[in-house]
């Protein structure tokens, strides 16, 4: 079955999840295309999207999947709970539409690869939204790992000192249950292991420590962790993530040393670039980065959903776009995964991945 949409038309999306997050994707697909139905159990959240875009509305994807006509919706874009983006995006392959999922892709590996194994059957689409990649600072440290500027890599530092307060959770069904959110390496911080990915490649062996201090009762899993990791090129580093910085974000960073530099990128959310020497380069002007994503009493990564969509739309139109595959964003899921594994072992073991 072949719905790819016609160069001329409009790409037609419909939404799936119509909460903060869900807003923010329908303000970017009415700049690129149609939004011409969204689903969602609350009913409020449906009319007002509805009265806004002039979209169809359902109860649900299920109600969405029996109503809508075949070739009626080329995307589907699922902006759920962490729990639902892996059968929910099954669903949407399966009915014949390409599908962008928010992140995280899925919260258990086998998922993510029943997800890639639909598209393929399917022969549709899938993509994983990873905004952070287009951060004009963590743009310009991928192009000089690429071009081999700072030579071997040798360590590195990753920084997510964020705060999540107990509001966060206890207005939420799901949120801070394991079994529904995959916990906060998944629900805040996805995106730092994708750049480390994307950055410094797979994982070779890693220790882990991981500790509840200051969510108790409302959090089933840790609020904070620190991991010890070497990469298979080599590079040794590691990782401190918390979601207790005191009553505010205060640091998402990167840093990676290097025999012929050093650069970091840092502010709250991998948006500045704190410190740059390089051999034989000068600091180069950077383009301003987005705000962050507001989400009333909390903030989160920056807004580069604009960038994703423009990417997106040259992927379905055929031409050379920017986006990761599937397979590469399954990545993420398989290191948090590998980092859990690490911090159920034995104090101070190290877990060696082969």
């Amino acid at each position: 079955m072949n719905h790819e949409p016609e160069t001329a038309d409009k790409i037609r999306f419909a939404l799936v999840g119509c909460g903060h997050i869900g807003n923010r994707h329908a303000e970017q697909i009415v700049r690129c295309g149609s939004l011409v139905a969204v689903c969602d159990p609350i009913a409020e959240k449906t009319t007002d999207l509805a009265n806004r875009y002039g979209a169809r509305t359902y109860a649900g994807l299920d109600k969405l999947l029996d109503s809508e006509a075949p070739g009626s919706i080329d995307v589907a874009v699922i902006c759920t709970p962490n729990y639902l983006h892996a059968s929910q995006s099954i669903a949407a392959l399966e009915a014949g539409w390409h599908v962008l999922c928010e992140k995280p892709m899925s919260i258990r590996s086998s998922d993510a690869a029943a997800m890639i194994a639909s598209a393929d059957k399917m022969s549709r689409r899938l993509f994983i939204v990873k905004q952070n990649r287009f951060n004009p600072p963590v743009r310009l440290l991928q192009r000089l790992l690429a071009e081999d500027r700072l030579g071997k890599i040798h360590s590195f530092q990753v920084n997510c000192f964020w705060n999540r307060p107990l509001s966060y959770y206890s207005t939420s069904g799901w949120r801070g249950i394991k079994e529904l959110d995959g916990g906060i390496l998944f629900t805040q911080f996805s995106h730092f292991i994708d750049l480390l990915y994307w950055l410094l490649g797979d994982l070779q062996t890693a220790g882990a420590y991981q500790g509840n201090f200051l969510r108790q009762g409302v959090l089933k899993g840790e609020d904070t962790g620190c991991v010890i990791l070497q990469m298979k090129n080599g590079a040794i580093g590691t990782l401190h993530y918390t979601i207790t910085s005191y009553d505010q974000n205060m640091e998402g960073s990167i840093t990676v040393f290097g025999e012929k530099g050093t650069v970091k990128i840092g502010g709250q959310y991998l948006n500045e670039l704190e410190y740059f020497f390089v051999e034989g380069m000068e600091s180069p002007p950077l383009p301003a980065s987005r705000p962050a994503n507001e989400y009333g009493f909390y903030r989160g990564s920056m807004s580069n959903h604009d960038k994703v969509y423009e990417e997106l739309v040259k992927a379905l139109r055929g031409l050379p776009y920017d986006l990761p595959s599937a397979g590469e964003a399954a990545q993420t899921v398989v290191l948090i995964e590998k980092i859990g594994l690490a911090a159920q072992s034995k104090p101070g073991n190290i877990y060696i991945y082969l």
